[in-house]
């Protein structure tokens, strides 16, 4: 079982050096056939020359803007039969890659695997807010995916997809900017296989976009473009904002 590592970056020389010594870090406690591409997603600051810095680092070049475009880049280059997709601002705690390599090894029918973040930068109480809104989202799951059998969830920037499940089901949607593309995928591939998202496998991760936008504010957007994702295919809010600590962020709009 290979596994690709594909880490999509936009403006990230800042964080990307911790994401990948985490990555190192896990690769050295676990062993395994495993290759680390990192997306250098149009950036305009030097995160492809930081990505370049680590010697076994595949970097790829994709100059149209955007998460999920970055996402189907890194899928088309990697040889994998496992996909990790971790967000460029993401840390990986010990035994996360252990984890995965259990979860799929012990189960063929496990299509994807995904657990919560955890606000390393934000306050204990904008993180218990975040646990609250995980919790729900993990009732909601439940009661989809395996009662309703219609959907599932994931969290992006913390999932792992067989790849061939994932091809089978479509691969990712680059119409999808930004919100609702953890869903989709989730919708998707929930019909191929098991969609298994458990607290057991947290990844650190900045909360910048939670403190700049509100935590309550955040977490309700994120909840309706889940269950219009999932009740209509696409998402609500067709919207974001880029939060970069190197520049005041701006606004990216997608015409649907």
């Amino acid at each position: 079982m290979r596994i690709s590592f594909v880490i999509p970056a936009y403006n990230e020389e800042t964080f990307l050096p911790k994401c990948l010594a985490s990555v190192e870090r896990e690769l050295a406690r676990t062993p395994c056939d495993a290759e680390v591409i990192v997306v250098n997603n149009a950036s305009t600051d030097r995160t492809g020359d930081v990505a370049r810095t680590f010697a076994w680092v595949r970097v790829v070049d994709e100059p149209h803007k955007g998460l999920v475009r970055a996402r189907h880049a890194g899928l088309q280059v990697a040889t994998g039969d496992i996909i990790a997709n971790v967000d460029s601002d993401a840390i990986l705690p010990e035994g996360w890659l252990a984890k995965v390599i259990t979860e799929f090894s012990h189960n063929e029918r496990l299509a994807a695997l995904s657990g919560p973040y955890i606000y390393y930068d934000l306050s204990w109480f904008q993180r218990a807010l975040v646990r609250v809104f995980y919790t729900g989202g993990y009732l909601s799951h439940l009661f989809n995916h395996h009662v309703l059998r219609a959907g599932a969830m994931l969290q992006g920037g913390n999932f792992v997809v067989r790849r061939a499940h994932l091809e089978q089901a479509g691969g990712f949607d680059t119409s999808i900017e930004f919100y609702g593309e953890d869903t989709d995928v989730a919708r998707r591939i929930s019909k191929m296989g098991r969609v298994k998202w458990t607290f057991g496998l947290p990844m650190y991760s900045s909360g910048r976009r939670l403190a700049h936008e509100g935590v309550v504010t955040t977490g309700l957007r994120y909840a309706a473009n889940y269950f219009h994702t999932l009740l209509r295919g696409r998402p609500l809010t067709t919207t974001y904002v880029d939060i970069r600590p190197e520049a005041v962020p701006t606004h990216r709009t997608h015409s649907g």
